[in-house]
């Protein structure tokens, strides 16, 4: 399947007379109504019974059965004719069998003809169903790979994928200033059970093993986490209305936030928009339903856990779950925008009462062949945690708390891929309200360069290129250079808060990213890209990057 139609989630199937249409040429047995004697005929019709055995040879018992039983009738038919004509012969006077002769051989002709037609249909018919029955057992019931799309699963209903990504490269370091460093990471790797528990009920898990894992020996030398970023049941009613219970999800907006394996997109990152105005994997305890409107038009509806406005660790969570005195991170701000504000999974840890809405709208319209898009909005009453502080004093020496303060997100894009060309293009939108930013910690943190205004706001636009490659190493492998343009604004302006107004400008950034992304087959690709970053800062970010990786999905 080309790598962009399974971007955009088609699936080709051939139809059922696509896969069993036979096409017969008659003219093996050519019939000429006049000039044939009956000798001639009755051996056309021994070729034509020859050739009707021997397809009936090819089929199963039943359709023989069938058959042999035609043959005979027909058979003691003609018996039973020839019988019946030659006692009618021997009756008349021998001058009117004369007279009648040439009568009589034509009168058996016709019928010879007619059942010699007969006999042909009769043949066509059965070489049809025999050839319909051979397609039907050629075409064979897909392999059971479930475990990591290459070996059977030892349980019925169990299945087990797999994806990862492993990256390596060079890129600036603005705490060195700006100094090129060499690294790796070993990015992720996804495992993705899912167990039909029965014919409507499916439960979807994701567990991820980030940056190498976690172990706290110093000689293991890793500082990555480990994370369960899906766990819920799917309970279907109809294709129009589908259940899902309880559970850990992902926050549906954004098709890179719900859609984001290695092989779905083509820089070795993910795309600048999901890096912050939506935080991808942004994952959040929640239950909804979801299904189809009409064909090409789905939706989803979810209630989760508020992000939360507070971006410290455990360490600065109370025991009142509240944030402790002396300061904490802001959860929102204008360097990294949302990247920290996801709420906890576990242990009831959660600083927020409020819940979360998102409703998504995906489309793929029949009309235009190769688009798809989505639109959705998130609405938060308030991301205030409680006992939110600013770190100004009152009269009385405590902090000014902070009050509430609702945030609305929307987010729309579309994936284009043109029929019967190579050409791919892709674009995205994102936009967050506040409705009181004097309200957000970053505001309050006495830190006037991560200061946020009333709203932040990103675009991207790409184009892509679809090359074949042709076969190599026994598998046809595929080409995809690209370019992708990204503005991004998280300091839109005013002064709100305690803060003095001190945004540099390093909130205000343009990113152009170009590179190529080269896959053997849909699940596996390597890519290398070079990335360009760009503020309005004094020093500029300094964030330049050349990465190369390996991604797959199984």
């Amino acid at each position: 399947m080309p790598i962009g139609d399974r971007i955009l989630r088609h699936g080709l199937m051939p139809s059922s007379d696509q896969a069993l249409r036979v096409q017969r040429n008659p003219g093996g047995v050519n019939l000429q109504r006049g000039g044939r004697t009956t000798p001639t005929l009755l051996i056309a019709a021994l070729m034509l019974s020859v050739s009707s055995a021997a397809v009936l040879a090819r089929d199963d018992n039943s359709s023989k059965s069938k058959a042999e039983e035609t043959t005979k009738k027909k058979s003691a038919a003609e018996e039973t004719t020839k019988k019946s004509s030659a006692e009618r012969d021997t009756k008349k006077p021998s001058a009117v069998r004369e007279a009648n002769g040439s009568s009589g051989e034509e009168t058996k002709n016709k019928s010879l003809t007619r059942k010699l037609e007969a006999m042909e249909r009769r043949m066509q018919s059965l070489e049809m169903e025999l050839n319909q029955k051979e397609a039907r057992a050629s075409m064979k019931a897909p392999a059971n790979n479930d475990l990591f799309g290459a070996a059977p699963s030892p349980v019925s209903g169990l299945k087990i994928g797999m994806y990862g990504e492993i990256k390596f490269g060079s890129s600036q370091n603005a705490a060195a200033n700006g100094q090129w460093q060499n690294g790796f990471d070993m990015g992720r790797l996804v495992l993705l059970p899912t167990y039909q528990v029965t014919d409507n009920i499916v439960f979807n898990a994701e567990i991820e093993f980030e940056h190498g894992g976690i172990a706290l020996a110093a000689d293991d030398k890793l500082g990555g986490t480990v994370e369960v970023e899906q766990a819920f049941f799917d309970i279907r009613f109809n294709d129009h209305f589908i259940l899902r219970s309880p559970g850990v999800d992902l926050v549906p907006i954004s098709f890179n936030n719900l859609y984001h394996e290695p092989t779905l997109f083509y820089s070795v990152q993910r795309p600048e928009l999901a890096n912050g105005l939506i935080p991808t994997t942004w994952w959040a305890p929640s239950a909804g339903f979801y299904g189809k409107i009409v064909d090409g038009l789905n939706y989803q509806f979810q209630i989760s856990q508020s992000a939360e406005d507070f971006g410290d660790d455990f360490a600065h969570r109370g025991e009142n779950l509240a944030p402790t005195p002396g300061g904490y991170a802001a959860g929102i701000n204008g360097g990294s925008a949302l990247a920290l504000a996801r709420a906890p999974l576990g242990d009831f840890t959660q600083m927020s009462n409020s819940p979360a809405f998102a409703f998504r709208l995906s489309y793929q319209p029949s009309f235009l062949p190769g688009f798809a898009g989505s639109s959705a909005v998130y609405y938060s009453p308030d991301v205030t945690v409680r006992g939110a502080y600013s770190d100004e004093l009152l009269e009385d020496g405590t902090n000014r708390p902070l009050g509430k303060n609702a945030m609305t997100i929307f987010d729309t894009e579309a994936r284009y891929r043109v029929p019967n060309t190579g050409l791919e293009l892709r674009g995205e939108y994102a936009y967050i309200n506040f409705s009181n930013p004097e309200n957000l910690r970053a505001n309050n943190d006495t830190d006037p360069t991560n200061n946020v205004g009333k709203d932040m706001y990103g675009y991207s636009g790409e184009i892509a290129y679809h090359v074949p490659l042709g076969n190599i190493l026994g598998s046809d492998w595929e080409a995809v250079p690209f370019y992708r343009y990204t503005r991004q604004n998280l300091q839109t302006g005013g002064l709100f808060g305690s803060d003095l107004n001190g945004m540099n400008g390093s909130g205000d950034m343009t990113f152009h990213d170009i590179g190529i992304a080269v896959f053997p087959n849909p699940s596996l690709v390597f890519k290398l890209n070079y990335t360009k970053a760009i503020d309005h800062s004094a020093t500029g970010p300094m964030a330049d990057r050349v990465l190369g990786s390996v991604g797959w999905l199984w």
